[in-house]
């Protein structure tokens, strides 16, 4: 009956796709349960190499089943491209969507571009993909979900309505083109004659295989600091990447779920917009992005540099219930001389050890770092935690002690055998 939730503990681009991927042969099921196309997971396996927006990572095994949960909203569009290279590569894993899903509407995507670029400069930072007003109108009870698709004549009638509405508020309010009601019903029946036969009612399915004592893998999408409820607002995303997404997102019982892994950069990014306490500015800050390829997988901005940040680590491990976990990149720092990691603020002159989610109080504080010497040696590709060097492990295990939860995986390269296996955190 275990389900394993596999969640990012910093702002996202932890490197979830490479873990879920490498855990995924041990499951049954690998469902997505938040975001969008928003998000980007990449995966490099025997079959190359894959950037999945929506599918999930377990579609390169065989007798997987990839569900897109009911609490991810989908761009048919991008969708069936992905479906379409995915056959094209002969990934063997299925894909299934659940029927509760909502779909991002051409009007989500232009409403989303025209709100972003009316801040100014105040903008979110924003992927634009239409994420945001999606979740809107899904609140709002007047989203379309994927079960409407299935009935694409019924659906036309209700499109002119809303269609209508949307563009008084495109022309009006933004001065922006309005969405054509043709070239939207036209796409219906394009979704509808592509999408249809992967269109389901899922928790039937997450019932029957946690009867069966199989493994379901819950994927998260960005990051804990970017969840709506508990991260850094308003520069946060439109879901929650935090385990009470996994539950409602997928219906799945919080009993059922056996350990929440929280996956855990060796260093902090954060792309867009929002307080970043340890943020490397200037050439360092480039230089290193540079080095890493540190650049968004859905939309190509450089991301931005930090520390690790255990303030905000510890607290994204408290909120989610981390039972371990996963450190990614950690052959970036091969080549630094010394590395800091930060383990308070200093905030109006009180040093202060609990992460504050208010954004103005976090841009103001200061991080209060701990020095600890560089190994100046390649940890890359290593899989054993012997081989190690020492100054590495001393890293990681300082890591290990201000989190208060033990590390299960190393990641030591983007390939899915670079990897050291402490404790596999799927038996």
């Amino acid at each position: 009956m275990p389900a394993y939730a596999v969640i990012g503990g910093q702002w996202g681009d932890e490197g979830k796709g490479k873990i879920i991927d490498y855990l995924a042969r041990k499951a049954s099921i690998v469902a997505r349960y938040s975001g969008g196309n928003n998000a980007g997971h990449t995966v490099i396996n025997d079959q190359g190499k894959f950037a999945f927006h929506l599918v999930p990572c377990g579609i390169a095994w065989e007798n997987v089943m990839n569900v897109i949960g009911n609490g991810v909203v989908v761009d048919p569009n991008i969708l069936i491209d992905e479906i379409t290279k995915i056959k094209k590569a002969d990934l063997p894993g299925k894909i299934l969507i659940s029927n509760k899903s909502h779909i991002v509407m051409p009007y989500h995507i232009e409403l989303d571009q025209l709100e972003e670029r009316s801040r100014g400069n105040t903008s979110i930072g924003t992927t634009g993909r239409g994420i945001g007003p999606a979740y809107v109108d899904k609140v709002a009870r007047s989203g379309i979900r994927m079960d409407e698709l299935l009935y694409p004549l019924k659906l036309q009638e209700k499109l002119a309505e809303i269609i209508e509405i949307k563009n008084n508020i495109i022309q009006k309010i933004y001065n922006g083109n309005p969405v054509s009601l043709e070239n939207t019903v036209n796409s219906i029946f394009r979704w509808n004659n592509f999408l249809s036969p992967y269109i389901d009612e899922v928790n039937h399915l997450f019932e029957k295989t946690l009867n069966e004592d199989k493994n379901i893998i819950l994927e998260g999408a960005q990051g804990s600091l970017l969840d709506i409820d508990h991260g850094t607002y308003p520069y946060v995303t439109s879901s929650n990447p935090t385990i009470g997404g996994a539950i409602t997102g997928l219906g799945i019982p919080p009993k059922k779920i056996t350990r929440n892994i929280g996956i855990y950069k060796a260093y902090c990014t954060r792309v867009g917009s929002g307080a970043f306490p340890t943020e490397i500015k200037g050439k360092i800050g480039e230089k290193i992005r540079q080095q890493a390829g540190e650049f968004g997988t859905t939309t190509g901005r450089g991301r931005r540099i930090g520390w690790f940040d255990s303030v905000a680590a510890k607290f994204s491990s408290n909120i989610n219930g981390f039972d371990s976990i996963v450190i990614t990149r950690l052959d970036t720092l091969d080549s630094w001389k010394e590395i800091k990691i930060c383990t308070k603020y200093e905030l109006d002159g009180k040093i202060i050890e609990n992460f504050p989610v208010d954004h103005e109080k976090l841009s103001q504080c200061k991080p209060i770092y701990e020095t600890l010497e560089g190994w100046n040696s390649s940890t890359f590709g290593i899989s054993e935690y012997s081989k190690l060097p020492l100054k590495a492990k001393n890293y990681l295990s300082f890591i290990e002690k201000k989190l208060n939860v033990p590390i299960s995986l190393i990641s030591t390269g983007p390939k899915r055998e670079e990897i050291i296996a402490i404790k596999d955190p799927i038996p």
